[in-house]
């Protein structure tokens, strides 16, 4: 059996699947994010609302609007529709991999994968048993996209978490999936060129890759999904970003995406059409956070 990930800190017992961890940390109704502070340990994330021996950050934790598990209990469910019991929260780790050039690598999922498909995120996954946080992010990235960074020529902190479901709304469906994302943002001395030079996707989990500036991950990350708010977009977006897509036959060609793919958002029924998914935009924005926009 392996060890609960997602713990709250003087509870021996991991947090249970159709618990809302904002909630349990003191979460109101508003949007948040809410100041959390965490414990790293090999393997697991320890949580609190407050200071703990063993707290080493104190993190903006977050959830979209529309997060289903706080109106779980709220709602009456069909004979049936039952929420998975033998597990609890997982954890795991995205890494914003950020070159010298300050721009950051996002990857689109492939349409064949049964969580997420579709959607532009940081390389990032599940973080196994005993394994250190940022080991589990660099192993990601190298699983994803091929590129193993030298020791000595990056630096990290961690960003933020996320409080993420799949389906990500509760008018797709019960949730399968409930996890804490915690993205980290790794910073390359090397520039975006050398990176590239050296990434080889995997077409089983990426079928596409792009490189985000500052301005393009402003627009996108100010698109946030599930509010009435209309946000002002700067009128001197580019029209389009270019990226790399990967063929059938093992290859690679360049693909024009339109500005309008990054700035959509979750829709209110269930499709897989591609967007950058809502803990990405919460990534970003933190991310700009950090270089001072």
């Amino acid at each position: 059996m392996a060890a609960a990930r997602v713990l709250l800190s003087g509870r021996p017992e991991s947090v249970s699947f159709a618990q809302s961890v904002c909630g349990l940390l003191g979460a109101g109704p508003g949007l948040g994010p809410w100041p959390t502070y965490c414990g790293f340990k090999r393997g697991q994330l320890v949580l609190s609302d407050r200071p703990f021996p063993g707290a080493s950050a104190r993190l903006p934790l977050q959830r979209p609007p529309f997060c289903p598990f706080p109106a779980l209990d709220q709602q009456p469910r069909a004979p049936g529709a039952e929420l998975p019991t033998n597990r609890g929260v997982d954890l795991a780790v995205a890494v914003v991999l950020q070159s010298s050039d300050q721009t950051v690598l996002l990857t689109r999922r492939t349409r064949t994968l049964n969580v997420s498909p579709n959607l532009w995120v940081p390389p990032g996954g599940h973080v196994e048993p005993d394994e250190e946080l940022l080991d589990g992010g660099l192993r990601e990235l190298w699983e994803e996209s091929g590129l193993q960074l030298p020791q000595g020529q990056f630096f990290w902190v961690p960003l933020g978490l996320w409080e993420s479901a799949y389906p990500p709304r509760l008018s797709w469906g019960l949730p399968k999936y409930h996890h804490i994302i915690l993205y980290l943002l790794v910073i390359s001395q090397e520039s975006q060129q050398q990176l590239q030079a050296r990434i080889h996707p995997n077409p089983r989990e990426v079928s596409a890759l792009m490189w985000l500036g500052p301005d393009v991950a402003a627009a996108a990350a100010a698109t946030e999904d599930g509010t009435d708010t209309p946000r002002r977009l700067p009128q001197d977006l580019p029209p389009s970003v270019l990226a790399v897509e990967l063929e059938e036959n093992g290859g690679a060609r360049p693909l024009v995406l339109p500005t309008s793919t990054l700035l959509r958002t979750t829709p209110a029924t269930a499709d897989s059409k591609e967007r950058v998914s809502t803990g990405t935009k919460f990534a970003l924005r933190l991310w700009l956070q950090h270089l001072g926009r």
